[in-house]
């Protein structure tokens, strides 16, 4: 028997950290976990990354993935939102490799290309290709469980040197 080959796509962020879970396969493959870790604005930052930690562990060891991908944070107008970005990531980034997982870093723009083709897509662009990727019955909302989904895309596609193609064969 063959055994599933999980990967785990975050989009990272400290208030919303979108994460989807997907069994690489066969076309783009399939949605076996999706949706958003929350933590309280208000409460203090330690706080609220001990809380991440602990949900990004759960997620480990429930699913146990074979890779984390991670979008990767270029560039914010908000030195704040930038921050605690890069310290979501870090944490997820560190808990995969603390159980020797590969963990791989794409570029919004790298994200966008493999999912819908165009490196400027909008996020309704990228919700929709990722809704229609997975074959799931609506876009995947809020943006940060699609953005997860299509990193998690974007991973397999990269890794299996292949376009996302929709069940049908079709080249997206």
């Amino acid at each position: 028997m063959i055994e599933p080959v999980f990967v785990l796509g975050v989009d990272p962020g400290l208030s919303r950290c979108g994460y989807c879970v997907i069994a690489a396969g066969r076309g783009a493959g399939r949605v076996v976990a999706m949706g958003v870790l929350r933590t309280d604005p208000a409460a203090d930052v330690p706080a609220r990354l001990g809380e991440l930690l602990a949900d990004a562990r759960s997620l480990f060891d429930e699913y146990r993935p074979s890779a984390l991908a991670v979008e990767r944070v270029l560039f914010q107008v908000n030195a704040r939102t930038a921050i605690g970005v890069a310290q979501a990531s870090g944490l997820f980034m560190a808990e995969a490799a603390g159980r020797g997982l590969p963990v791989s870093e794409y570029s919004p723009n790298q994200v966008k290309q493999a999912v819908t083709g165009m490196g400027d897509a909008d996020k309704d662009q990228v919700q929709h290709m990722v809704q229609r990727l997975l074959e799931l019955p609506a876009p995947p909302r809020p943006a940060d469980v699609a953005d997860a989904a299509a990193v998690a895309l974007t991973h397999i596609a990269h890794t299996a040197g292949v376009t996302p193609r929709t069940s049908n064969g079709a080249v997206t």
